[in-house]
């Protein structure tokens, strides 16, 4: 029985939210072809039901569990390898993945042993059309939607983080496990230590609301007030290039055309100019607020709101409107 599948990413010992939306878009689909939706978990080890039930609980008609004991860490060609030998055994026409760090890692090569069509960073299921599907998403640095269309199957297609919002449509939870082992040549490579800093920050690349500073903030010691708005928020922080360039802010928090890129629910620019590089990385963020004292700043061109004035005076107040009405509206 053919199914439309999705890779269901273990992160920290959890589902993330990138893989609830990569659910809530296959289901949709799986919907529309008239397939079930299946979700498929690499693992070292077989994993408990009740985190396993979260993929039930999100749409997913059965669970694929695939273990072995070179898959216990991160490896992506193994991971790409298991994956294309299940999509080849089972006959699975599509298989989505989020386009998250590991999900880009893996695409590319699991859509090559697998003989699969490759959508890269789509933002719409696909449709439909005469003989194949076509696929929407954003090109050209933001600046452009883009067509893509195939006739081949099966086809392996990431999806742009905050492209669907995750919704729950439960189904009871059946687990069909599988032993698959990658290659010898697959573990050539391998990580043998992984040192994380502690935070409880929300990564960039999965956040809703991204809270970013520039040069108009003058110096580090002044980004007090980018960290304070965005707690308020429960926001990511982000930069600007220059900012990331000089030492203010580490690189990791740089989004541009050179730096990570973006598309968050709401993206604030707090004393960013808006030059193209940065626009580039920001651009497809659904709403942007952009705060600076120069009215002919760039990146008022582009917001969908904006407001003339000292960052900081208007950052705290803002901060502090938005702290009294969450306590308003708390109870």
């Amino acid at each position: 029985m053919s199914a439309i599948g999705i890779w269901a990413e273990v992160s920290e010992g959890r589902f993330k939210k990138p893989v609830l939306e990569a659910l809530t878009a296959g289901r949709s689909f799986a919907d529309r072809e008239s397939l079930p939706l299946w979700a498929i978990v690499v693992a070292g080890e077989t994993l408990p039901d009740n985190l396993l039930q979260t993929l039930a609980d999100y749409g997913a008609d059965k669970v694929i569990l695939i273990t072995h004991g070179d898959l216990q860490a991160f490896i992506p060609n193994a991971y790409a390898r298991v994956l294309a030998q299940y999509v080849k055994e089972a006959g699975l026409p599509f298989l989505f993945l989020p386009q998250s760090y590991n999900g880009r890692a893996v695409a590319p090569l699991l859509s090559i042993w697998a003989d699969a069509a490759f959508l890269s960073g789509i933002n719409a299921i696909p449709e439909k059309e005469g003989a194949g599907y076509k696929a929407r998403r954003i090109a050209y640095s933001n600046k452009a939607i883009e067509w893509i269309y195939t006739e081949h199957k099966p086809i392996v297609a990431t999806l742009r983080p905050n492209s669907f919002v995750p919704a729950k449509a439960s189904r009871p939870l059946q687990v069909e496990a599988h032993t698959i082992a990658p290659l010898p040549e697959d573990l050539r490579a391998r990580p043998v230590k992984v040192e994380k800093v502690a935070t409880d920050r929300v990564p960039l690349t999965e956040a809703e609301i991204v809270v970013s500073g520039g040069r108009g903030l003058k110096g580090p010691e002044n980004w007090g007030i980018i960290e304070d708005l965005a707690k308020v928020l429960s926001a990511a922080t982000a930069c600007s290039k220059p900012v990331s360039d000089v030492g203010w802010r580490p690189h990791h928090e740089h989004v541009g055309q050179t730096g990570i890129q973006i598309s968050p629910n709401l993206y604030i620019a707090v004393g960013i100019s808006g030059a193209i590089q940065h626009l580039a990385g920001v651009a497809s963020s659904k709403n942007i607020v952009v705060i600076n004292n120069d009215p002919e700043a760039p990146f008022f061109k582009v917001a969908d709101y904006g407001i003339v004035g000292d960052a900081f005076e208007v950052v705290p107040r803002l901060t502090e409107a938005i702290r009294r009405y969450k306590e308003q509206h708390s109870h």
